[in-house]
């Protein structure tokens, strides 16, 4: 049987660490090619002497001796830096790139992977809400596939198997509602970073975790949904289910509803991702319905979560305004976690930058990254 050969970006993050204990339970069918990082040298080189990959790669250039040095002696090839990221996805020996790098940083690696013709699984959503019609429409003239690891694009996409002929009505993304489910605009205004940083269902990082608390994640979801399944705005839903069982659900236009259940764990859509179209067998734990006899739904709180509301509002108006949301956003969640600036005003910055930066309607890569570097300068100033 031949191993698929993986390259995984961002391999020192939570996606990554999980998807290297996915490769570990099947060893038989995958194979790690290159791994990535940005500055955690140390596990990087752990993972590397684990995992015996053909090259690592690491982003920040100042540590390239440490590394070197390392894994020197494991004939390990070893590279520093954003240019590197992008040459060795190219590499003929990467069967599929898992993007799992964080934030705007995934854009330009995943494209230069796509021009070289490789298949994606897509754990870094940014590169959707960025960039969606230039890295679909790449993808396309490319031939390959863009699968989704994302727990919630993932059941969508679980859901549309042996169904890609029917017409979607709408389909219905579930979010748990974060640490601050049910809390009004008032009570909101002095929670704490430390309560933010404490997800009552998912383990992720520091990143993620607060988008999930501000909604914020929730809303680049629907945006990444939108490029993901070929959907318009109106037929993409959101409810909170706090219990996370339900990861999403598809409508089709007879009325009929197939959802995805599991246990609130990436490592199941991480494998699905990577082993498409098969199920492999795992010793993950299963779901049970009998210890989770009360699955509940509700509305989610647009006014007091406004970040939600931000997405849905950039992704009718199109053009670059959800990459100004995406970079806005990130400034504003690095300044949260350096007690910068309050749980509230993360939103009202964001909305503050969407005005003041300049609207592209038909953006090229050139305005993309110029929009990032606009939308970041405003941001930084408004703090």
């Amino acid at each position: 049987m031949t191993k698929k050969r993986i390259a995984i970006l961002g391999s020192t993050g939570s996606i990554g660490t999980q998807a290297l204990g996915v490769v570990l339970e099947q060893k038989d069918r995958f194979e790690v090619e290159v791994l990535t990082a940005n500055c955690n040298a140390e596990l990087l080189i752990e993972q590397a002497i684990a995992h015996q990959p053909n090259v690592v790669v690491i982003g920040e250039k100042s540590l390239y001796d440490k590394v070197y040095a390392a894994l020197d002696a494991h004939h390990i090839k070893v590279y520093a830096g954003a240019e590197a990221l992008s040459q060795v996805v190219q590499m003929e020996t990467v069967d599929l790139v898992l993007t799992a790098l964080v934030g705007y940083a995934g854009l330009i690696p995943t494209l230069a992977a796509i021009d070289a013709g490789k298949n994606i699984a897509l754990a870094n959503k940014e590169t959707l809400v960025v960039a969606g019609q230039l890295v679909t429409q790449r993808a396309k003239a490319k031939g390959i596939n863009i699968y989704p690891v994302d727990s919630e694009h993932s059941a969508i996409f679980q859901c549309l198997v042996g169904e890609f002929h029917n017409p979607i009505e709408k389909i219905v993304l579930t979010a748990s509602g974060g640490p601050f489910r049910g809390m009004n605009r008032e009570a909101l205004l002095n929670v704490t970073k430390k309560a933010a940083l404490k997800h009552p269902n998912w383990d992720m990082g520091a990143k993620i975790t607060i988008d999930s608390a501000s909604m914020m994640n929730k809303g680049l979801e629907v945006i990444e949904a939108k490029w993901l399944f070929g959907l318009k705005q109106n037929q993409i839903e959101v409810i909170v289910h706090p219990q996370s069982i339900v990861h999403s659900l598809v409508q089709f236009q007879d009325g009929s509803i197939k959802a995805q259940l599991g246990l609130p764990d990436m490592k199941l859509p991480i494998q699905y991702a990577l082993a498409y179209p098969e199920r492999l067998p795992n010793t993950f734990e299963r779901f049970n319905f009998i210890d989770y006899p009360n699955l509940t739904f509700e509305q989610p709180d647009v006014k007091s979560f406004r970040n939600l509301q931000l997405a849905y509002d950039v992704l009718e108006k199109e053009g670059n305004a959800p990459c100004v949301l995406n970079a806005a956003n990130e400034v504003v969640v690095d300044a949260f976690l350096k007690d910068k600036v309050g749980f509230l005003q993360m939103s009202d910055i964001i909305a503050d930058t969407l005005q003041k930066c300049t609207f592209v309607k038909n953006p090229s890569l050139e305005d993309y990254i110029a929009s990032d570097t606009e939308a970041r300068r405003i941001t930084k100033d408004n703090i």
